[in-house]
């Protein structure tokens, strides 16, 4: 569109101007990615500058709102940034729970004191957050879970919430400042007796404890809250309705995961470079795999930007992100076993400095928790055959 030719040039302008070299760098590792917070150790100058660049303009969340710390853009300008950044080959300037998860369900549900509290901090990446869904006892059925909040008051006649109970596979709880958390406030109703809250992992009571993969390293904790003190007002929308914030986030969540499938930095590749250029395996056999692998990314990658444009227009369908969710994870879970096919003996390798730690290795295992976390893959095909396809006895 000509009218958005002049918002291209200068957001190209601004980008050559103010992204360090370094951040247009292939992301090697987690390690390259900023998370924020409060505790966060920047990797490098470059780190610091490239954030707080995007974060002065609000372009860490250039679709959100100026008022909450965004970039007001809107949905062709958002689609221009993220292409010119393709471009330069630029990291995302924050890796954020807040944006990608607690963003969106703060601006449809949240109130606006804690809208204009959390959000610009959000943007700026002064909070780290964490999820607080899944339990020993409530995986598939979150619904079920039973960590409690009850209401009670202090001595000088203060309401709060007193949280007791244990959450599961709490990704980098042992590094959030945050959580967004699930928690019972009612009995009467499976779904209706639960709320979403929010605290700080700081708060006297909230306690972790890491838990190992088969990749030999983890984000994933337990969290444990013994009498944890948390303000009345830290609910987000209506008491006992938290279900409707909860199912919202979901989509959001696996939108993100379905993300892993567009994949990108890869042993060497930036994110505009297929697999195969990255890779060039002699087997053909194996190419011919790759090049299939690669027609398959490309159709993901017009899927989501078809389901992005609907989602915004307020047509997609319900069950649109679990549909997603399972593209993206088995096309990611592909891509680490054509990595590994690839790589040959060596790519066995599990400590070795030329493998850096095995890299290879550690994330092909890594990609197995793709199709449990956000909802396993045989939850997502159910939603899709009973809520798209509508077969029979789904």
């Amino acid at each position: 569109m000509a009218d958005i030719d002049p918002f291209r040039t200068a957001t190209r302008d601004w980008l050559d101007s103010n992204c360090p070299p370094e951040m247009r760098q292939p992301i090697r590792s987690e390690d390259d990615l900023c998370w924020g917070g409060r505790n966060w150790t920047f990797q490098s100058a470059a780190q610091r500058q490239w954030l707080e660049a995007m974060g002065s303009r609000g372009w860490t969340v250039p679709h959100w709102p100026k008022d909450y710390g965004g970039g007001g853009l809107s949905t062709a300008e958002s689609k221009v940034l993220k292409e010119e950044m393709a471009r330069i080959g630029a990291r995302p300037p924050l890796t954020s729970f807040g944006i990608s998860m607690l963003g969106p369900a703060l601006l449809k549900f949240g109130s606006e004191e804690q809208k204009t509290h959390f959000l610009p901090q959000i943007a700026r990446g002064e909070i780290r957050w964490c999820q607080g869904y899944s339990e020993p006892g409530a995986g598939s059925d979150l619904a079920g879970l039973q960590t409690r909040a009850e209401e009670v008051s202090d001595d000088e006649g203060g309401d709060h919430w007193l949280v007791n109970g244990q959450k599961v596979w709490t990704s980098y709880a042992d590094e959030a400042d945050w959580i967004f958390c699930l928690v019972r406030t009612s009995t009467e109703s499976k779904h209706s007796g639960i709320s979403f809250i929010l605290f700080d992992m700081a708060t006297q009571g909230v306690s972790t404890r890491p838990i190992l993969l088969i990749s030999g390293s983890s984000p994933f904790c337990e969290t444990f809250f013994d009498d944890v003190k948390v303000p009345r007002d830290q609910v987000v929308g209506e008491v006992n309705r938290g279900w409707d914030v909860a199912k919202y986030l979901l989509g959001h969540e696996r939108e993100m995961i379905a993300g892993m499938g567009l994949g990108g930095g890869l042993s060497g590749a930036s994110s505009s470079r297929t697999l195969g250029a990255a890779l060039k395996p002699d087997d053909p056999l194996l190419r011919a795999e790759i090049a299939l692998f690669d027609v398959d990314t490309l159709a993901f990658a017009a899927m989501s930007e078809r389901f992005f444009q609907m989602f915004k227009a307020g047509e997609a369908h319900p069950a649109s992100p679990s549909m997603m969710k399972y593209a993206g994870t088995e096309l990611n879970k592909r891509r680490h076993e054509l990595v590994m096919a690839a790589g040959g003996s060596e790519a066995l390798e599990w400590d070795s400095e030329r493998s850096g730690g095995g890299k290879k290795a550690r994330d092909w295992l890594r990609t197995k928790g793709n199709s449990i976390e956000g909802g396993t893959s045989e939850i997502q095909l159910n939603i899709v055959a009973k809520h798209i396809l509508q077969l029979p006895g789904a």
